[in-house]
This record gives structure tokens, sequence and C-alpha cells, in this order.
């Protein structure tokens, strides 16, 4: 495979810090060749170290990711690098049985690359002891933050000698991953590229604006061009992911959803098929936006703006991969404008708007709600503002992610000039 240009940015500097075996930091988004700059020192650093002792094997090296398939494509990895080496890994993650797990574990394995929640099992289970680890990479921490990992990782850490190789991805570093990195790494050597604000080039961008309730007739549109073999789109829920693919499926675009509720072999068995050209749409919600690696995937379509503008850049860098280009198509709605004004801030450039489409934007304005009145001095509703009828504070359900509840109380915009469509935003 072609290597791109942030990836000879990237490597090159990586792999010789990590070969001295110096902690080490690195800041770049997906596609910047990250895997390879740490697997290809870590297989050569223990097999240089190699145990001559006989006896079972001892668990040198751990890596925590924050999702399923993110820890099979590193094991993918792992096993291509290693190929010609005696050294042994495992893939360790949840939602399906444990069983071939443990009877890798009991076998003896060098290297464990692991999602945080089935790591913690079986370490309960006394099936993983973490005492003899050499090297400690935490890959993806940015989005173990946003997923809820956080603490599991830190319990993790305290499982860990003191005296080890620490390895650190992000491709963001927002004020809680900086410590986090603090409390891992010492003295650490730092290497960074393409930063999250940097689309890749290769990428041509595009943007319709629609009402939301003619997204889905709009899709059947785009999808009508056979030139698309394949597409990639991003839904913001789990429930509007299932809903865009049985709509595809219905009008005979053969589609596939894959998220968080999916099951591991449901998920894969969907992934698999999207690689193999089985399924022409893969619709996805966030967790699979640094997830999937599918080499030659031309087009991905945000059928809805993430409202975190850092997560459209994880979305359309699926596309564009080793050096080839890549289309990124996105469908806006009048609420969501407020979303693409805060995107393109962060990429630092005005995405191209595409006027001429049979669905134009005609709902213009978006209706906010009315103020809430002042309740009357001495009123007893006063003394109850921001309270429950139980008399505690208002906080988010549980399982309720706080960054969600944070970001949807994000001001709508109000009017939006319908007449100049490729105005600034």
């Amino acid at each position: 495979m072609k290597a791109t240009q942030h990836q000879r940015q990237f490597r090159p500097k990586a792999i010789p810090l990590i070969l001295d075996k110096n902690d080490f930091l690195g800041c770049a988004q997906t596609g910047t060749g990250k895997t390879a700059a740490f697997a290809i020192p870590i297989i050569q650093l223990l097999c240089e170290a190699k145990d001559l002792v006989p006896g079972k094997r001892q668990t040198k090296s751990l890596i925590l990711t924050p999702t399923r398939e993110l820890a099979m494509q590193i094991g993918e990895s792992f096993s291509n690098y290693g190929k010609y080496t005696d050294l042994r890994y495992t893939v360790i993650f949840g939602g399906v049985n444990q069983n071939s797990q443990v009877d890798a574990l009991r076998r003896g394995v060098d290297i464990i690359i692991a999602t945080p929640g089935r790591l913690l099992d079986l370490m309960d289970q006394k099936y993983i002891h973490l005492e003899n680890i050499q090297f400690f990479v935490l890959d993806e921490a940015d989005r173990m933050l946003d997923m809820g990992f956080i603490h599991d990782v830190k319990k993790i850490l305290t499982k860990l000698p003191v005296k080890r190789q620490s390895l650190f991805f992000s491709a963001t570093m927002p004020p809680a991953i900086v410590q986090l990195a603090d409390k891992i790494l010492v003295n650490p050597s730092k290497v960074e590229v393409t930063p999250v604000s940097s689309t890749v080039d290769a990428i041509n961008q595009a943007v319709y604006f629609v009402d939301r309730e003619n997204k889905r007739h709009l899709l059947r549109e785009v999808l009508k061009d056979k030139q698309i073999e394949r597409a990639l789109v991003f839904t913001r829920t789990k429930h509007g992911a299932d809903k865009v693919a049985k709509e595809l499926t219905k009008a005979g675009i053969v589609s596939q959803a894959i998220h968080g509720n999916k099951t591991q072999n449901a998920r894969q068995n969907a992934l698999n098929n999207f690689k193999s050209k089985a399924t022409r749409v893969l619709v996805a919600t966030d967790i699979a936006a640094r997830g999937i690696d599918i080499d030659e995937l031309t087009h991905v379509i945000n059928f809805e703006l993430p409202n975190i503008p850092e997560s459209y850049v994880h979305r359309i860098g699926r596309t564009g991969r080793a050096g080839a280009s890549g289309v990124a198509i996105a469908f806006c709605d009048a609420e969501e404008m407020p979303y693409l004004r805060d995107i393109q801030k962060l990429i630092g450039k005005q995405i191209p708007v595409l006027e001429n489409h049979l669905f134009p934007l005609v709902n213009l304005v978006v209706k906010t709600a009315p103020k809430p009145q002042r309740p009357p001095r001495n009123s007893s509703a006063r003394s109850t503002t921001g309270r429950s009828s139980t008399g505690r504070s208002e906080q988010p359900s549980r399982g309720e992610s706080p960054r969600k509840a944070e970001t949807s109380s994000r001001p709508a915009a109000k009017t939006w000039s319908g007449e100049k469509r490729t105005q600034r935003w």
C-alpha cells in the first residue's frame, strides 16, 4: 500500500523514538499510520528481549483501544507485521462469548489488544495479570473520553507496573486528555502531525441544504449515481441508522446498519459485507467513525451533521485514504446551520454548496421555544426553579452522556436567507 504524505511524516519520526525506549506522545488523526508506528517497534523490542526460559509465556505488551472494530484491525496489523516471528497476540473485546479469548490466554500470549470493559472483566476473573507489562499503548485516548471509558482506563493503570514504556495516541488534546497524558507519561518524546482542523486535501467536500423530512429522498437521488460503488452514511443516532438502512433496502439499495446496539457478530457481518461490496451502503453512528478502515472507499455521506465538529473530520477521514481521492457529501437542514458554521471554523475553509437538486431547503426559519416567564416574587415556583418535583436538582439520566447533555443546549439558528445560498457561514 502506498504511504501517504502524513504517514511518511509520522512513522519515520515516531519509530526511532519508541525504539529508544522513551515514553511517547503522538497527536495524529486517523490515517497517519500510527498503528504501524507503535506495532513495528514493539514487535522488534519484544523479539530482542525474548525470554529463553521455558514455560508459559508472560504478557509483555498491552494495547488499549476504545472499540471492537479498532481492536480487531490492530490485531490484523500485529499479525501482518509479526508474521515471521514467534510472538503470539490475542484480541479481547466484549459482545461475544469469552471462552475462545480465555483459551488463548491460558496458552500464553505476548501481546494483548483489548477494549477496557472486557479486559477488566477478565482481570477480575484472574485470567489476565498485568504485572509483567513492559509496553503499554493507549490508542484513541480522546475517543476513550468521549465514550466514557476514562474511569476504566484509570482502573487499569493502577494494575500496571511503574517501570514500563508508555505510548499515548490521541487525535485531539482537550484539557482532560492532557491531564491523563501527564499521569501516564514520564518525559515523553512528542510527535504531532495532521492536526484535527486540517482535513485531507484529497477529499472533495460539498454540502446540500435540504429540509430534514426530505433528506431520505435526497439520499436515494444521490445514490442513483452508479459511480458510487460504496457509500458510508453517518447518522447521529442508532435508531436513525436503522431507519435509514431500512428505507434504503426497501428502495432496492442493499444497505446495513452498524452501531453499538448491534451484536458483535452482526457488526462484523455488516463490515465484511461492505468490504466485499456485497453491501453497497453502510449506515453508521460515530462509534464507527474511527473503527472502520476500508481501502478504496470513495464516498462518505453525512446524512446528519455531527454536533461536535471534530467528529466531522473523523467521519470524512474514512475516505481519501492511502493517497486515494474521496468525496464527502453533507446534508444540512435549517437546525444544523450552527453545526455547519462550527465545522467550517474548525477546518478553516468554506464547504462548497450544491444548489441544483430536487429537494432545496424550504423551511428557512427555526422556531425557537418562547422564553419562560419569570415567576412572580415570593411564588413557590421560584424556589423550585431548576429542581424536579422531588426537590432534587435536574441531572442527565443514567446512561445519558454528559457531553450530549452539554451539546444539546447549543442555540439553534434563527433565520437563514434562502436567496444567497453560497454565502459564507
